[in-house]
C-alpha cells in the first residue's frame, strides 16, 4: 500500500507542478480545472474531489480547488474567476491511484489509494506582504513535518505550527484543518494547525497523513460561501494554503506528494 501511496504522490506532484506552471495572469481557474482533469486521467489516475459530498453539501464539481485571494480553501474553479496580476491562488488536489490495478500496478490487488496536496502560487508580480504570507506558510508545513516521527502526537505538529505562524505575526485559521488520508480523502486524525503539546492521537509508524497550515494577512476566523464549499476568510485578509501527504516510517517521515 505504501508502494502505491508513494507512487501516486509522486505523480500527482508533477501534476500540481505543471499546474503551478500554468498560473499566470489572465488564465481563468477552470481552465486550470480542465488541465488538472486531462493530467489525471493521463496519469491513470481518480479525481476524488468531483462528486464528493460533505454533509448537505451539493457535490463538489471540479477535479481542483482553486482558492484566490481571501479564499481559504474549497473554493469551485469557475470560467469567469481570471487570475490578474498579483492574485494568489491556492491549488489544492487529491487523487487516487491506480485506476486501473491490472494495467497500472499489476502487484497490487486492493483499492485506489488516495493522496492530497496543495500550494499557494503567486499570479505574476506580487506583493512583499503577499510574497512573506507565502513563503511563511509554506515553512510552517516544514516546521510540522519535522514533529511527525513515531511518539509524538498530534498536537505536537499542531503546537509547532501555532507556535511558528504566530510569531511571523500571522492569523491561524480554525475551523479547517489536516487530516488522515490513504483510504480515503479525509479520515482521522484531524490536525488542526494550532494546539497544545502532548495531546491528541499518538503518530504510529505506518499512519498516512496530511499537514496543511492554511494562514492570514488578518484573523483565523472563516466563513462559507452561498456554493456550500468556498469559505473565505471572515474580514476579507488574503490566505495561503501548503499540504503534503506524508507516511510515517520507524524514524521520522517521508514526504510522499514531493518530486
Amino acid at each position: 500500500e505504501i508502494d502505491v501511496l508513494r507512487e501516486c504522490g509522486r505523480r500527482m506532484a508533477h501534476i500540481l507542478s505543471e499546474l503551478a506552471d500554468a498560473v499566470r495572469p489572465g488564465i481563468s481557474t477552470a481552465d486550470l480545472n480542465r488541465l488538472a482533469e486531462a493530467s489525471i486521467e493521463r496519469a491513470g489516475g481518480v479525481a476524488v474531489f468531483k462528486g464528493y459530498v460533505v454533509e448537505n453539501s451539493p457535490p463538489y464539481p471540479a477535479a481542483i480547488c482553486t482558492s484566490v485571494n481571501d479564499e481559504v480553501v474549497h473554493a469551485i474553479p469557475r470560467d469567469n474567476a481570471i487570475l490578474r496580476e498579483g492574485d494568489i491562488v491556492g491549488i489544492d488536489i487529491g487523487m487516487a491511484w491506480p485506476k486501473n490495478q491490472a494495467k497500472e500496478f499489476p502487484q497490487y490487488s486492493g483499492v485506489p489509494l488516495v493522496t492530497d496536496a496543495a500550494r499557494t502560487i503567486g499570479v505574476g508580480a506580487i506583493s512583499p506582504f503577499l510574497a512573506r504570507l507565502v513563503k511563511k506558510t509554506e515553512e510552517a508545513l516544514f516546521v510540522g513535518v519535522k514533529e511527525v516521527k513515531p511518539g509524538n502526537r498530534v498536537g505536537d505538529i499542531s503546537a509547532a505550527i501555532e507556535k511558528f505562524l504566530s510569531a511571523e505575526g500571522f492569523g491561524i485559521v480554525r475551523g479547517l484543518a489536516g487530516h488522515g488520508v490513504g483510504y480515503d480523502i479525509h479520515e482521522d486524525p484531524i490536525i488542526p494547525n494550532y494546539g497544545k503539546r502532548g495531546t491528541g492521537a499518538y503518530l504510529k509508524p505506518g499512519m498516512v497523513i496530511a499537514i496543511e497550515p492554511m494562514a492570514t494577512l488578518g484573523g483565523g476566523d472563516v466563513r462559507l460561501d452561498q456554493d456550500g464549499w468556498t469559505f473565505r476568510t471572515a474580514d476579507g485578509s488574503p490566505s495561503a494554503h501548503f499540504e503534503h501527504t506524508l507516511v510515517l516510517t520507524d524514524d521520522g517521515a517521508e514526504i510522499l506528494t514531493m518530486i
